[in-house]
């Protein structure tokens, strides 16, 4: 009986995490991220400065001709694609294009997301953003991470980035 119960244990450490779930990788650069597939949205931590990076593999062609742009977190959203009072913004942020759009966030914004993506409870939604000619916002390839494990992953980068 023994030898099954260390069998098992053995094999679910060797089972990889649910796809809807943070997962945390250690070493010289610990990270925290989640993939959905169409984009990633992770932090990390290198040289002791924490970084949250977004990235989206195939944006809009309108994203991908920007030379900055700015960026908008929402934890557990209601609706699928509007911004709503608990949106939080970084702004004016230079784009990197490799195959998709990029955006690296250092410093204090970093710390701040960290905590929003810590504290949501099921999904946090990270979307570019433009300005309405009118005034407002449109969200710009808005994509949908799950929160589960978020908390417990972020709080190991945040150990390494005091």
């Amino acid at each position: 009986m023994r030898l099954i119960l260390t069998a098992a244990f053995c094999l679910a450490l060797t089972v990889p995490a649910s796809a809807d779930q943070w997962r945390y990788e250690g070493g010289s650069t610990p990270i925290a991220w989640f993939d959905n597939g169409d984009a990633q949205f992770q932090f990390a931590c290198r040289g002791g400065v924490l970084a949250m990076g977004f990235w989206v593999r195939k944006p809009d062609k309108g994203l991908s001709g920007a030379s900055a742009t700015s960026l908008a977190i929402t934890p557990d959203p209601r609706g699928s694609t509007t911004l709503s009072g608990n949106t939080s913004f970084a702004q004016d942020m230079p784009l990197v294009h490799l195959d998709g759009s990029s955006v690296i966030v250092r410093g204090p914004v970093a710390r701040q997301w960290a905590r929003i993506a810590q504290n949501a409870q099921e999904t946090i939604r990270v979307a570019f953003v433009r300005a309405k000619a009118g005034g407002g916002f449109d969200p710009v390839d808005p994509n949908v991470f799950g929160a589960k494990g978020s908390k417990s992953a972020i709080a190991h980068v945040l150990e390494k980035c005091g």
